[in-house]
This record gives C-alpha cells, sequence and structure tokens, in this order.
C-alpha cells in the first residue's frame, strides 16, 4: 500500500476531514492534501505520526518469502470455476498470448 493511501484509508477509517486531521497534527490541510496525492514521498516518521492522530498504529514487519510463491487467492479463483468455466478461461489466455505473439513478431519486423 502507497503512503498516500494508508493516509487517506486512516483518515477515512476515523472518519476525519483533511482539515481536522490537520488540526489534531497542528497543521494545515493542504498539507494533509499533499499526503494524500498519489505522488506524495514522505518519511515513515511521518506517515506513522499521522496515522496515529488517527488512532492508529503502524506495523512494520518483514516476512520472508520463499522462491516459489504462490498467490493461493488466485487458486481459490480457479477451484470456484467449473471445469467447463476454466477451460474457457484457459481458451481466452491461449488466445490472449497468441496475440500478443504475433503483434510482438511484427514490432521486431518479422513475419508470423
Amino acid at each position: 500500500m502507497s503512503p498516500s493511501t494508508l493516509v487517506k484509508e486512516a483518515r477515512l477509517s476515523a472518519g476525519l476531514t483533511q482539515a481536522q486531521l490537520a488540526e489534531r497534527l497542528g497543521t494545515t490541510q493542504p498539507v494533509i492534501a499533499r499526503l494524500e496525492r498519489a505522488d506524495a514521498n514522505p518519511t515513515f516518521e511521518t506517515v506513522a505520526g499521522v496515522v496515529a492522530a488517527t488512532g492508529h498504529r503502524m506495523e512494520l514487519r518483514a516476512i520472508p518469502v520463499g522462491l516459489a510463491t504462490v498467490d493461493e487467492s488466485l487458486i481459490r479463483a480457479q477451484l470456484a470455476l467449473d471445469p467447463a468455466e476454466r477451460i474457457r478461461a484457459l481458451d481466452r489466455q491461449i488466445a490472449t498470448v497468441s496475440l500478443l505473439t504475433r503483434a510482438g513478431a511484427r514490432s521486431r519486423g518479422e513475419r508470423s
């Protein structure tokens, strides 16, 4: 999650306006608006302070990942489909890959 999204979601979760959050922090509403912009690049300490002012606590963790990670949500989504739907989805994926392969060949000046 980006810092700007974290700040905005914490503020909204606390039911605060930008002006109310700014007042809690002793700053101005435009400062909060800048923190919520997608291109904001605040320090960890700034984000933690803003989040604390919304009544939340920041937690930063390093979680080890294996070399071969698996997105279990994708597996669950596939298993929720019946076999015929899975085959149709696979056919669509194959068609898309084929189109991309041909487009790549054309862009390189190759004949497909």
